[in-house]
């Protein structure tokens, strides 16, 4: 495997996301199909389809990022994140994890973006690759959203 920097940091979003659903057992099945396209990415660099796995690189942590802003709100995301900075809190390490999430997704689009400029830019295939990323993230994502508002609420 050629970048093993971008895979690492694949592979630790999806341990992230797997490890989130051990700490928020309720959403197990949630977090572990955040998992899954993170682990797609590394696939796909393994099989060297570097050009899809740079663009999904890019915007699967983008669509992450924005989807948990317009859910929750910063507001809702720096409340996710701050129990990581209080190592005594119950929630420390859902924040915690969550905070590393937030970094790695941060690295990952900066990564696969240096990489993208480096291998691909001014062969013509960027417009259709991201198009064509943006309707597989945007299904993705759309599953995910539709299942999390098809939940059944807990019986409190």
């Amino acid at each position: 495997m050629v970048h093993r920097g971008i895979a690492s940091l694949a592979l630790g979003l999806a341990v992230c996301f797997l490890f989130l659903s051990r700490f928020d057992g309720q959403f197990f099945l949630i977090h572990f199909y955040e998992s899954l396209i993170y682990l797609a990415i590394v696939l796909m660099l393994f099989y060297f389809e570097d050009r899809w796995a740079y663009m999904m690189g890019m915007v699967a942590p983008a669509a992450w990022l924005v989807l948990t802003a317009v859910w929750g709100g910063l507001r809702g995301l720096t409340l996710q994140i701050s129990p990581a900075f209080h190592v005594g809190s119950s929630f420390f390490p859902d924040g915690l994890l969550t905070a590393l999430v937030v970094v790695l997704s941060v690295a990952l689009i900066v990564c696969c973006a240096n990489r993208w400029r480096h291998e691909f830019v001014g062969l013509g295939k960027g417009w259709s690759t991201l198009l064509v990323s943006l309707a597989v993230v945007g299904a993705y994502y759309g599953v995910l959203v539709l299942w999390i508002l098809r939940w059944p609420p807990s019986a409190a």
